[in-house]
């Protein structure tokens, strides 16, 4: 038998090493490969490396700094929070700069400018030229971005209804089926967009002007001011210039952005006033702090938090009644259709939830097109249809044979009998399983944001991404939930109760 020591040295082996314990020859950078080219994305050669211009990027900088450049996936949204921890020396994915960012953490010269433009479908390109066109109109963006902002803040002025996705792919590909009316997104991405799908027209007015920089975590400015050095230096020998052309991604914005950054000593380079920061931003970075944040994010989690509740209601209610049928149809019925339940049970069991709302949502679209609260009301029902079959499955067949053989002995039907005899005594077997499978539907439910179903969860990620802290967004969140989760709990014990007679 292995000593106690043995063990807590294999564990301190298996433990992951803290971000400041790592090689000082190495330049971590962090970045989402998720987020595709020209930013970051796998190599389609060899997928185990990652390229598209903030990679070269790196690598420019750890050339500067005498390192050797290592990638760190980090999904997008957690980017700030990963660089405040210090999980790697630098972000760079595309991650604009904002007065919220600066007032937080230590962020490099900007190195590239970009422009917030309008995407529609050619046919409306007369139409919707400006925000103020798509009044009552759905606009796709990214969330915690400047674009995001910029709609939040049109949702109040215009009317108009953002729509949040994961990616930048999807915004384009439903814009041309007509699930969302425009998108908003910067330059770079709505030209691959255009590109990538027919009959999209980008408007010519910017929206806005942004930003790409590097973050780094609040105490590594030393560190920062080292890269400025290496980005400006690039700017001047015409290295970061090189870079941008390779990627097809430099343009006319780029010669004025350094020649401000070139006249400016100062660590930002590009005056607050030219940066087109959202109101949110400058107050969190600003303003009373983030209970002030809080206290504007609470109708907007509260509000998410509905969604939340109907949506996990009538998703459970969905998967009962199909989960009864696939039970019913399991013990009653012919050996066809039990072989064809128990394939869709295993299926269903044993593929992700998360792929499923993907095939749903956008895997069929080319043959019907879901709305995102119906496709994920389908695919969180008949989910958990699958394991509610396999609940009422068991409890019917926990009634003892005996009372079945009895009812048939006084001349019951077999439907006589699984209504009065054997449902009612499964229900009280099945009860406290179920319970605990809808207060497990209320927290997967947050899946559903990868389809725009903007929920309770999707809510906290945007309001921790723009205060750039998940301490008081969690701690909210986690309460919203539980006020929903633990009076359902009691009614259920009750429920109970009063079934242990039955």
């Amino acid at each position: 038998m292995p000593s106690r020591f043995t063990i807590l040295a294999c564990l301190a082996l298996l433990a992951p090493r803290p971000a400041l314990a790592q090689d000082p020859a190495e330049l971590r950078w962090g970045g989402d490969a998720e987020g595709g080219a020209p930013y970051v994305e796998a190599d389609p050669a060899d997928p185990a490396r990652v390229v598209g211009f903030d990679v070269e990027v790196a690598q420019l900088l750890a050339a500067g700094l005498g390192r050797t450049p290592r990638f760190v996936q980090v999904g997008f949204t957690s980017i700030d929070a990963s660089a405040a921890r210090g999980d790697f020396d630098v972000g760079l994915s595309g991650i604009e700069d904002s007065a919220a960012r600066r007032s937080r953490l230590a962020v490099t010269i900007p190195y590239y400018e970009f422009r917030e433009v309008l995407t529609v479908r050619s046919a409306d390109a007369g139409t919707y030229r400006s925000l103020g066109d798509l009044r009552g109109r759905r606009v796709a963006t990214l969330g915690a971005t400047l674009a995001y902002d910029m709609l939040v803040e049109a949702q109040a002025r215009d009317g108009i209804v953002p729509v949040t996705y994961e990616d930048d792919v999807h915004p384009y590909s439903d814009l041309v089926i007509g699930r969302v009316d425009a998108v908003v997104l910067d330059a770079i991405l709505a030209q691959r967009g255009v590109r990538r799908n027919a009959g999209l027209t980008s408007q010519p007015a910017p929206l806005a002007v942004g930003h790409y920089v590097g973050i780094l975590a609040p105490g590594a400015a030393a560190l920062r001011d080292r890269m400025n050095v290496v980005l400006r230096d690039a700017m001047r020998d015409g290295r970061l210039e090189a870079i941008l052309r390779r990627w097809d991604v430099w343009n006319d914005d780029q010669p004025r952005l350094y020649a401000r950054v070139l006249a400016d000593a100062s660590p930002y380079a590009v005056a607050a006033s030219s940066l087109s920061a959202s109101p949110d931003a400058a107050r969190t970075s600003s303003g009373p702090g983030t209970l002030d944040a809080a206290r504007r994010y609470l109708p907007a989690l509260l509000r998410a938090a509905l969604i939340t509740i109907v949506l996990s209601c009538l998703s459970m209610a969905l998967a009962v009644a199909v989960g009864g049928l696939i039970a019913s149809g399991r013990v009653y019925g012919a050996a066809p259709l039990r072989i064809a339940l128990t394939g869709y049970v295993e299926i269903v069991r044993g593929t992700p939830l998360l792929l499923q709302l993907f095939v749903l949502y956008f895997g069929l679209a080319a043959f019907i097109q879901l709305p995102a609260f119906v496709a994920a009301l389908l695919g969180l029902g008949l989910n958990y249809a699958a394991y509610e079959s396999e609940i009422y499955r068991g409890a019917l067949e926990a009634v003892p044979p005996g009372q079945l053989e009895s009812a048939r002995t006084l001349g019951f039907t077999e439907r006589q009998i699984l209504v009065l005899v054997r449902a009612p005594q499964a229900f009280r077997l099945a009860l406290a399983p179920m319970t605990n499978d809808f207060v497990a539907l209320l927290k997967d439910s947050s899946l559903v944001s990868v389809i725009t179903v903007v929920e309770l969860t999707k809510e906290t990620s945007i309001f921790a991404a723009n205060i750039g802290n998940w301490l008081l967004p969690g701690i909210m969140c986690a309460a919203i939930y539980l006020a929903m989760s633990l009076p359902l709990a009691r009614v259920a014990r009750r429920i109970e109760r009063g079934w242990r007679h039955v």
